[in-house]
């Protein structure tokens, strides 16, 4: 054992000790200690004789009292309290108390000698030459004497450490540059310059302390160092290093905020609303929120003030205890990124409030057939299109089981990153799928840290779902709501449909630049290596370990900021001049593309008709309703006549028929109903081939792409290749019904000089030629349509693909200024606030260390007085090789 507290004082529980003969013997002991007996058949009404507690040591260790004698015990005593069986075992309590002495006591004591030794061994190149010096007591403590033996990185030694609790061990080990396994006897401590390379490694692999131990204690046994305690090192090991770990973060944290105290003011508004990004927003990307003012920034013009992205991650996860106990494990005392469960439950309740009784689970709602597609809650995007995104999509389905919840306690985490990959925040997930509060969580947490008027664009591989629940169901604020902007991360957005990806894709989206929101990727990715470890961690332990690699890699991105502004500089300025270059080559006005873009998105916007058994009286029913309308009015409104006769005719041209005729008749003509369901599903066909071939305009180009970006094109040309059947299944069903109104012809059933439409060729249907069958509506329609220049067009079809370019670049130009210009901005400050805190701390540490000893007072003293008597010329001759006087 690492030694834990020594109890002090025995408190006595209102429980009586059991009765006992005079003359037995009276031993203490614990309710687990007392052996098992097997009651006999027919006994359950009555109790055997179990040891209460008599006493309570500090720790919650409970004692009881039993007779060493074999007198038989009397049936009249009651039964234990059941809740006793269920306290921690002496283990734990011993964990327990450790845990709360280091984190209250010894851990904030630690972080001035700390920081003292880190300034004298010039942040450990050296040892300082220090003394174990005997530690004088003025309170006349209980001193007692330890023997510490000590890890270096090639040897071992043993100290005895003479401490009380003025001079504690932790304390006069790390003097002497050690930290110590236990807060109050330790017998073990390890080198600080070892701690610091395993830390520094453990941030960089997968950290393993008991490898590392075993590695260790094999090198030094080669060397003639051997152990002698029983649990040898990796116990111990592991305690020291997770509390210097702690150590290093807290003193970290407090040279931050010496430092911040010098920093300049910033505008902070009232409680409720900011003026500026908070601190803790600064502090965890400056060039993101390190302005001094956003409202004067200079980059104003730009449309959203920052970028953020969302994702889940359910690979990091944590295994539930299979005994089914929660076990101990205290929080860490350390600065953490994660949302407190606390706010997560409130989200959760938020968005169950608001979405009321849903349906049960497994029921599935039937549209009525025939519904018209169209828009719903405000959304841009038909209704179909967004289905049919949900479906596409795991993430989308709250209800589908990513992560058991019977086998982990911990399901994964979401993470809310900046443009700059810097974590923001993370949440803890515990259910199965992945549940919008997560997000809505994190996006209500980052704009109580912003100001009333900033805008921000999130991307989110299910952003087109998550605004339409947010829009539906008014999950969050209008004020909240009104300045966010989402789109869809770019690997993520060839997944959707291409109506989605006209709204929602970041090259397409104003605003968002070149930001390809795949953040959280990379973020898992330097995380991975924590899977294994983290499966089988307790709680904080969890968390503890995944801030303080949050921590590592804040720590990278903030030296390479400098580089990373000169890496997007260099792609915007080679991706602009690329995209102008190819613009100035093809014969296109310039003054015609934003307007063939505008058309384009609106054409392709539009919702879809669909077949339906009633079209046919439908439209009948219309035409005779404006007839009967028509045979009513009166000659003095003409023009009005003239109106209607014109959408009179324009109803019938729909229908295809020349005459006018017998239209009662026609209301249950199967020939119209089938030839309105061959226009529905036709035009379904031209839309799914048009976005096919916008999807995959840039894979028939791949040979000019980069290695790097294959994935990528593997991952969105599968995408694409998984609409094939649907849009083969589309041309199947077309032919079917041409076939059908081929036969009605032949057989005299359809109406005088109806035209069969042609049937389509599925050899080359993907190809979308101009004068390809899908756009010759012969017998479909009569007037002739031509196929839009956005369509049609290839030199406008580039044009537009290469001017979108053109304006995110720019975007992505005007970003990098501004964020050049906040970066040196917070640099500066931070400088000049580093140089003040420095100033600062020396004049203090000279303050305090402005005294002479007291035999230099007695000898001033002394001259003072000598030289009264005018004898000090001949003292001061005598002693001016011992004193600088």
């Amino acid at each position: 054992m690492d030694g834990g507290p020594h109890p002090r004082n025995i408190a006595s529980t209102s429980t009586p000790a059991t009765p006992v003969c005079r003359h037995s013997q009276q031993i203490l002991i614990t309710p687990s200690m007392v052996k098992k007996r097997r009651k006999p058949r027919g006994s359950n009404a009555f109790h055997l004789p179990g040891p209460p507690p008599v006493l309570v040591l500090p720790g919650r260790q409970y004692f009881a009292q039993q007779t060493a004698s074999n007198s038989n015990p009397r049936l009249d005593v009651p039964p234990p309290d059941p809740i006793d069986q269920d306290r921690p075992s002496f283990y734990d309590d011993k964990k327990f108390n450790q845990w709360q002495r280091w984190s209250n006591e010894v851990i904030p004591s630690l972080i001035g000698p700390y920081l003292t030794y880190q300034y004298k061994s010039s942040s450990l190149r050296h040892r300082p030459a220090l003394q174990n010096d005997p530690v004088e007591c003025t309170a006349s403590c209980h001193r007692r004497t330890l023997e510490v033996t000590c890890v270096f990185f090639n040897y071992l030694e043993v100290l005895n450490i003479d401490c009380c609790p003025c001079a504690p061990a932790p304390l006069q080990l790390l003097k002497l540059g050690l930290f110590a396994c236990a807060p109050i006897a330790p017998s073990l401590a390890v080198d600080l310059c070892v701690l610091e390379l395993v830390r520094t490694l453990f941030v960089w692999i997968t950290p393993n302390t008991t490898a590392w131990c075993e590695a260790l204690e094999v090198f030094l046994t080669a060397r003639g160092y051997k152990l002698s305690t029983k649990d040898n090192l990796c116990r111990r090991f592991s305690n020291v290093y997770h509390w210097y770990s702690v150590l290093v973060m807290n003193a970290g944290d407090h040279v931050y905020s010496l430092i911040s105290q010098h920093l300049p003011s910033r505008s902070l508004g009232d409680d409720v609303l900011p003026a500026q990004p908070s601190d803790y927003l600064c502090s965890r990307c400056p060039v993101c929120f390190g302005m001094q003012d956003w409202q004067k920034d200079h980059g104003s013009h730009l449309k959203l003030d920052c970028h953020v992205c969302i994702d889940a991650c359910f690979t990091q996860k944590q295994s539930a205890n299979s005994h089914g106990a929660d076990g101990l494990d205290p929080p860490n005392p350390t600065r953490s990124v994660f949302i407190s469960d606390e706010e997560v439950a409130r989200m959760e309740a938020h968005v169950l409030a608001c979405r009321g009784s849903l349906p049960g689970r497994g029921t599935k709602c039937k549209k009525p057939e025939g519904d018209e597609d169209g828009y719903k809650d405000g959304m841009r995007i038909p209704v179909l299109t967004l289905d049919a995104c949900r479906e596409s999509f795991l993430a989308a389905d709250e209800k589908r089981e990513k992560a058991s919840t019977r086998f982990f306690a911990n399901t994964g985490i979401m993470a809310l990153l900046c443009h700059h990959d810097c974590v923001l925040w993370l949440v803890n997930m515990t259910s199965a799928g992945e549940k919008q509060y997560y997000a809505l969580a994190l996006i209500k947490k980052l704009f109580e840290h912003l100001p009333p008027t900033m805008t921000v664009g999130i991307l989110y591989d299910i952003a087109c779902q998550l605004e339409r629940s947010c829009l539906k169901y008014q999950l969050l604020e209008q004020g909240i709501l009104s300045r966010i902007i989402f789109s869809i991360s770019v690997f993520h957005v060839y997944g959707h449909q291409w109506p989605c990806q006209l709204i929602y894709h970041p090259r397409k989206c104003e605003g968002f630049g070149l930001s390809d929101g795949e953040g959280c990727e990379r973020l898992w990715s330097a995380l991975k290596m924590l899977i294994p470890p983290l499966r089988v961690s307790g709680y904080h332990q969890r968390l503890f370990v995944l801030n303080a690699q949050v921590r590592h890699l804040d720590g990278k991105n903030l030296d390479t900021f400098g580089k990373w502004l000169s890496r997007r500089w260099t792609h915007c300025q080679t991706k602009k001049s690329s995209a102008e270059h190819a613009l100035r080559q093809l014969s296109v006005d310039e003054a015609n593309i934003c307007p063939e873009w505008r058309a384009q998105v609106e054409h392709q916007m539009k919702p879809l008709s669909r077949r339906s058994k009633t079209n046919n009286d439908e439209q009948i029913s219309k035409i005779l309703t404006l007839k009967r309308t028509l045979s009513n009015l009166d000659d003095s409104v003409r023009a009005l006549e003239m109106q209607l006769c014109a959408g009179n005719t324009l109803n019938n041209a729909s229908l295809g028929i020349g005459q006018l005729n017998d239209l009662q008749q026609l209301r249950r003509s199967i020939f119209l109903q089938i030839r309105l369901d061959v226009q529905a599903v036709k035009a379904r066909l031209r839309e799914r081939l048009r976005q096919r071939k916008f999807e995959i305009e840039r894979f028939e180009r791949l040979y000019c792409q980069t290695v790097n970006e294959h994935k990528l094109h593997v991952h969105a040309e599968a995408s694409i290749q998984r609409r094939n059947p649907t849009i083969r299944k589309l041309v199947t069903t077309y032919n079917n019904l041409c076939g059908k109104l081929i036969d009605l012809i032949r057989r005299g059933e359809a109406p005088a000089g109806a035209i069969a439409p042609h049937s389509i060729s599925p050899t080359g249907i993907f190809q979308l030629d101009v004068d390809d069958d899908i756009w010759q509506d012969v017998g479909l329609d009569s007037n002739d349509m031509a196929p839009p220049a956005w369509l049609a067009d290839e030199n406008m079809r580039a044009a537009i693909k290469f001017q979108l370019e053109v304006d995110r670049c720019n975007e992505e130009r005007a970003r990098i200024m501004r964020e050049r210009c906040v970066l040196q901005e917070w640099m500066m400050a931070e400088w000049d606030a580093l140089q003040e805190a420095h100033t600062h701390a020396a004049a203090v540490y000279d303050s305090e260390n402005d005294w002479e000893s007291d035999e230099e007072r007695e000898n001033d003293e002394l001259i003072d007085e000598l030289e009264e008597a005018a004898l000090a010329g001949a003292y001061i001759d005598l002693d001016s090789d011992s004193y600088d006087i």
